[in-house]
């Protein structure tokens, strides 16, 4: 069943979030994927992201805590991830009704430094194992495919699948989320292109390029 196209972005000089405003619907065409990434360690990921050391030590904690409330309120009821970039929240997958949809986000929002939730769970059943995988499997090729393009930063995204929805997340400019999402949308076995990024200038992009990471660049405040 597709699900409505949604494009959430955000600026970082805008107290909102984004509105419904784009979509790619994804056609089946061949992708290219390569295993360099097995050989990139975690130290030059680290390094090559847009966010501060700080902020993904942050976001990587803040994963761990969304998920572990999610599962010790909820249980087996709902199967729900949670995926973190620049203290935003992304929750995907399958809560049994309205009510408890509601309540996982409700449940989520309690958390600290949160700067904005966006709530993509499905009202139905939960998926099954083998559909897990394939969403794995998915994104090992969405990644695969970013980081052999030549003329976009993979490390700017983060990618997760949900049902065959490849979501993308990240602090990139306009022409780097439309090039992503092309190129994701060109990946085999993606139903939908699903943008929930967070949108800088070309002039932001060059600023932070000559900047470390680990500096003391500002992280504005977002609505919970």
């Amino acid at each position: 069943m597709s699900r409505n196209p949604r494009f959430f972005t955000r600026t970082r000089s805008s107290a909102i979030s984004a509105v419904l405003v784009a979509s790619l619907a994804a056609p089946l065409l061949g992708g290219c994927f390569v295993g360099a990434m097995a050989g990139i360690t975690a130290g030059s990921l680290a390094a090559a992201d847009r966010r501060t050391v700080g902020t993904q030590v942050e976001d990587r904690t803040l994963q761990v805590k969304a998920e572990s409330a999610i599962r010790e309120s909820f249980g087996e009821n709902v199967h729900v991830n949670a995926t973190v970039y620049n203290r935003q929240i992304l929750l995907t997958g399958e809560a049994p009704d309205d009510t408890t949809r509601a309540q996982v986000e409700a449940r989520v929002s309690t958390l600290p430094n949160i700067r904005l939730i966006v709530n993509d769970i499905q009202v139905g059943f939960k998926s099954s194992l083998s559909a897990r995988s394939n969403d794995a499997f998915i994104t090992g090729k969405v990644k695969a495919s970013l980081l052999d393009a030549q003329d976009i930063f993979a490390n700017s995204f983060k990618v997760t699948t949900e049902a065959g929805v490849v979501y993308l997340m990240g602090l990139v400019t306009e022409r780097e989320a439309n090039r992503a999402a092309s190129i994701a949308a060109g990946v085999p076995g993606v139903v939908k292109v699903v943008k929930v990024l967070e949108l800088i200038s070309e002039a932001e992009l060059s600023r932070l390029s000559a900047t470390p990471n680990n500096g003391s660049a500002p992280v504005e405040n977002g609505p919970r």
